[in-house]
């Protein structure tokens, strides 16, 4: 019984840290869908985006169910991919009659929020690395800078001093550049870009 809990003290600050909130990662679809406009990304286009950008950590069930961190289907190994990225691109393609978008539209929104959970887990300051390259490689990959105070998965920690880190965190290296990038593309594509036909 001792070693057993020497093992679970020794890897928990992996459980304990691993990613940027569950509210932050929308910042990415939100940013794109508010600054191109409802007739480029519709209502239903944006919630399709929002939680395709949420999905990929829905992997740390698996912890509850004994699969390893490090496993390939662990807490950021393929549902953190580029391929999973594509995978639910190819999803919202197939249902965009129901999200009121183009195939096109839909596959590139979806895919490109899902991919930006991953990318914004390799900037985080703790946990293991991405399998962003999965099945390719399982390779778990960080950005050489990383700013992002990560999250802990207990509700209680998060709700405390040390969440309080996190939010601050969060909101100077996610929120505010993706506000940012929001801004700049909204500027770029200008008036008769978000005002043009959703539908291809």
């Amino acid at each position: 019984m001792p070693e057993r809990y020497d093992i679970a003290r020794q890897y928990r600050p992996l459980f304990a840290a691993t990613m940027p909130t569950i509210l932050s990662h929308p910042a990415v679809p939100l940013a794109i869908g508010l600054a191109l406009g409802s007739r480029v990304i519709p209502a239903r286009l944006l919630v399709a985006g929002v939680v395709a950008s949420i999905v990929p950590d829905l992997d740390v069930i698996g912890m509850r169910m004994g699969i390893a961190y490090a496993d390939q289907l662990g807490h950021r190994g393929a549902t953190h991919s580029a391929v999973f990225a594509i995978v639910l691109g190819l999803l919202a393609a197939a249902f965009s009659g129901q999200l009121r978008a183009s195939r096109l539209a839909a596959f590139l929104f979806v895919a490109a929020c899902a991919v930006s959970h991953g990318l914004l887990d390799m900037f985080t300051t703790g946990g293991m690395g991405v399998a962003l390259a999965w099945p390719v490689s399982d390779a778990r990959l960080f950005f050489p800078v990383r700013v992002i105070r990560v999250s802990p998965l207990s509700l209680k920690t998060l709700l405390g001093a040390r969440g309080m880190v996190v939010m601050f965190s969060e909101l100077l290296w996610v929120w505010l550049p993706a506000a940012l990038a929001g801004l700049a593309l909204y500027v770029a594509t200008g008036k008769q870009g978000r005002n043009g036909k959703a539908r291809a």
